[in-house]
């Protein structure tokens, strides 16, 4: 039964990990990796708990992980440092698309896991809140300023990065 409701999560599994590592083929890994983990803990999960809370930690928890592990590879080439293309795409769909991703590339991770999971993923706040291990009124606040940034970039207004945290997801405070 626990089996079946983590396969019809996989999808909502593939958009959080897809807004955490920001590369489609990472995400399938870190997805798959993930499910793996939780199937060989599934003696841990208490039934009748939060499945989906459950598992969006073990998504997040796997790609820090991987983060970690990843400092010591060999790094490649940063295609983020690339031109564009010098034609570009047919569709304006593709275009808004594009500018969408680079906006939420510019959101702190704290507010792009916030923002992905309550606004793409469907979480309650109380969920997302679970997931990320930090207070309900965090998550509101991660998710109203990653509105306001989204909207401020897209929009071409330039933002000011002073003062924020991309540990916390807003303000760092300093002593």
């Amino acid at each position: 039964m626990v089996t079946q409701e983590m396969v019809a999560l996989v999808p909502q599994l593939h958009t959080f990990a897809r807004s955490l590592c920001r590369d489609v083929t990472r995400a399938e890994d870190l997805v798959q990796e993930a499910l793996a983990r939780a199937l060989r803990n599934l003696h841990r999960f208490t039934p009748g708990t939060n499945l989906k809370a459950w598992l969006f930690t073990i998504v997040r928890n796997e790609h820090y992980s991987q983060l970690r592990r990843r400092k010591f590879e060999a790094i490649g080439v940063d295609t983020d440092s690339l031109p564009e293309p010098s034609v570009p795409p047919d569709h304006d769909g593709e275009l808004e698309l594009r500018d969408l991703n680079r906006a939420l590339g510019e959101l702190s991770p704290g507010q792009r896991n916030a923002l992905m999971l309550v606004s793409a993923n469907g979480c309650s706040y109380e969920e997302a809140a679970s997931i990320c291990g930090c207070a309900v009124g965090t998550i509101k606040s991660r998710v109203a300023r990653a509105r306001d940034t989204l909207l401020e970039l897209l929009d071409g207004r330039p933002r000011s990065r002073a003062g924020l945290s991309p540990y916390s997801g807003g303000l760092a405070l300093s002593h």
